[in-house]
Parts: structure tokens; sequence; C-alpha cells
């Protein structure tokens, strides 16, 4: 079969189920389930690609709401995968457009299966809840899924890993900032805050002061370095004196090691703290994601398919770094995180109107194209073996 009717065959695949997955993805949309609670939309992921002859493996790496899922050819071949999130923000709902991430990728590996016989090869779905981080649902712990499958073996035999990713702008892979978590829990005593506050010993004070000490360890922080976090308890009533109090923060910069330096003086701040007002600080630690390993040869690729598809690709210099595990799947394995227009171009992730957009006739359309992308740039590295040497090759040197 030649090159052209294998790319017929991806986009006459990808038209007789769109409908089907543009309602899979509005559904998903109106059922918003956090990290590690995405029963439903991981459990409609995995039967839609159970009914395409996927083999799909359930509760994997430690999270019952991953799934790993394998599509394999009679012929030998590269292994194509292809990331799929698709967990909520806390209070937002689908802000960061994840009901579109899943889908997506779906679409495109069932539409690249189907070429699977000529070509040879396999084409995998990674099912990664709880990209979003933060506390873990009762399906599995928090932080760092994907770190996760790479540690239980998940990437081994993966050549390229692909998700395309929802927002303002169609772009290409961008740089992203490593970080972690660290949540500090100080305990006092409590006492009447108006007859005997001498008795008490106020956890709150305790908290404010480590806020301001961050705040002022940030004119010291190196370029590029950001500390950021929240008050999550601050007492139950103001006639008591708080016995508790805690505060979530991150640390991100552009490598782990940066961050990993910065870790123990927010620790020596609280311990300052909970010194200085006769509190006790506990801290909890959480490995959040490592830095993005760019991969321009991928980046290349998938530019060409963009373009081909009729989008306009961004080229820009880039306005800000997040943070994302995908970026522990790109140390792991050639991987390509490139973005697709939903919105207007000042769309900003984590927003309501996000969000809103997640759900519009363009996020839909744009999921389409998406797999379409994704689908049309797995075949060529099926296809292309000097294409998926380059891209190995830019990988094992270490640098975009």
């Amino acid at each position: 079969m030649s090159d052209s009717a294998l790319r017929l065959n991806l986009e006459s695949n990808l038209e007789r189920h769109a409908a089907r997955y543009i309602a899979l993805a509005k559904t998903i949309h109106q059922q918003p389930e956090t990290g590690n609670d995405e029963y439903f939309a991981s459990g409609e992921l995995t039967r839609l690609l159970s009914e395409q002859q996927f083999t799909v493996t359930r509760h994997v790496a430690g999270h019952e709401t991953a799934f790993f899922a394998v599509k394999q050819s009679q012929k030998p071949g590269p292994t194509i995968a292809f990331l799929a999130e698709y967990d909520a923000l806390v209070g937002i709902g689908h802000a960061c457009g994840h009901n579109i991430i899943g889908v997506t990728s779906v679409a495109a590996a069932i539409a690249l299966s189907q070429v699977l016989d000529e070509t040879g090869g396999r084409v995998v779905v990674l099912g990664t809840p709880a990209e979003e981080g933060g506390k873990g649902g009762k399906g599995g712990p928090k932080g760092n899924v994907k770190a996760r499958f790479v540690a239980a073996g998940l990437l081994n035999d993966v050549d390229v890993a692909l998700i395309m990713h929802p927002a303002g702008k169609t772009r290409l892979t961008e740089e992203t900032l490593a970080n972690n978590h660290l949540y500090f829990h100080f305990h006092g005593k409590p006492s009447h805050a108006g007859s005997a506050p001498h008795l008490g010993i106020n956890a709150l004070d305790a908290l404010v002061l480590l806020y301001n000490g961050i705040s002022v360890l940030r004119q010291q922080l190196p370029d590029g370095v950001r500390v950021h976090g929240i008050i999550t308890h601050g007492g139950q009533a103001p006639n008591v004196i708080p016995d508790y109090a805690a505060a979530h923060y991150y640390i991100r910069a552009d490598s782990r090691e940066v961050v990993e330096s910065l870790e123990p003086r927010l620790r020596a701040i609280a311990e300052g703290v909970a010194l200085a007002t006769g509190t006790r600080v506990e801290i909890d630690h959480q490995v959040g994601p490592r830095d993005f390993k760019r991969n321009s040869a991928l980046d290349a690729l998938l530019h060409e398919e963009l373009t081909a598809a009729g989008e306009t690709v961004d080229l820009s210099p880039q306005q800000g770094k997040v943070s994302t595990d995908t970026g522990d799947i790109s140390h792991a394995v050639p991987t390509a995180h490139p973005f697709l227009k939903i919105g207007p171009d000042d769309l900003i992730f984590h927003t309501v109107p996000f969000r809103e957009a997640a759900n519009s006739e363009q996020g839909y359309q744009a999921l389409i194209t998406g797999a379409r992308v994704l689908a049309r740039s797995g075949l060529r590295l099926l296809t292309e073996p000097e294409r998926l040497q380059q891209v190995k090759a830019h990988f094992a040197r270490g640098h975009a």
C-alpha cells in the first residue's frame, strides 16, 4: 500500500469516528474528575480502545485510573506511544483541556493502528492520570505519575512518545520547569483568643511568618526560579487561637538540580519560624516533574504535519513556562508536546475562559485536527526510518 493510501486510511478512520470522539470529550468535560479519581474517563477511554482490539492493562504504575494499551502487528517495527491525560483541576473543572487531550491521543492511536499490518510495529497508549499533581485521590499516590510509568518500565520499548495540548496558539514543544512540592504543617496550642491568648501557641502566626520569610527569600533567588504557595488551613474561628495551620508551596526552576538545591532554604525558614514561635512543624515532600528535554528533529516533523493540516504555527519566542510530568517522559524517550489553538490568542491555562474553550466547537474541531496530526506523524515515524533515526540521534546527543 502506498504512503498516500495509508494516509487516506488514517483520514477515513478519523472521519468515521469523529462524532463519537467529540461526544466522549464533551461528556468527560461535563463530568470532571480530579487526579486519581478519573474512573469514568479512564473507563470510557479503555472501553474505546478495547473495542478496537487494543490489549488494555488497567491499574498500572500504582494508579487505579492509569492504563497501558497496546496493539501490535505481526511485522517488526518501531513503537509509537500516545500520552493520554484526562484529569480535571480542583474547583474549576477541565480548565486545561484534558478532556480533549485524552480523546485526541486515543483517536490518533486507533487511526494509526489501522495500518499496522502494512507498516509493522506497535501503537501504545499510556493512560496517565493526575497530570495536574497536587493531592492524590483514592486511586493512587499524589504527584508525578509519568515518572512512575518510567520507573515501571512502561517506556522501555517505546521509540517515540507524542501528545497534543490545547492552547491559545498553535506552537511547537516548549521549555518547561521542573518542580517540587512542599507541604508545611504547623502545630501549636489552642486557647481562647479573648480571655487567655497568653496560654495558646498560635500556629497561624508561625505560618504567616513562613509566608513572609519565603516572600523575602524571593529577592535572592536566581533568574527563572519560581516559588509560590497558598495557605490551605488557617484556623477554625477567630476567637480560638489556631493550633494548626498549613500551606502548600511549589518550587519551580529550569532543572531538577536547581529545584533540589533550593528546597533546604525553604525548610530552614520553616524550622526557624517554628523555633521562634514555639510551634512544631512537619514538612511533607513531593517530587514534581522534570524539565522538558526538547527534540528539534521531532518538532520539525510535527511542524510539517501541523502546517499540512492547515495550522499556522506560531514560532515567536516563548512567553512564560509551565510544568508538566511529560518532562519525565521526555528524558526517557524522544517526546513531542506541541500545542493546538482552541480559542483566542490570549487564552490562559487554568482559567474559566480556557474551560469554556475546551468545550467549544473550535476546541472539538482541534481534537480531530490534533488526532490527525499525531496519527500522521506516527505514520511517518513508522515508514521513514531515516527520520526516526534523526529523532533518536538528537535524543542521544542530549539537547534540542
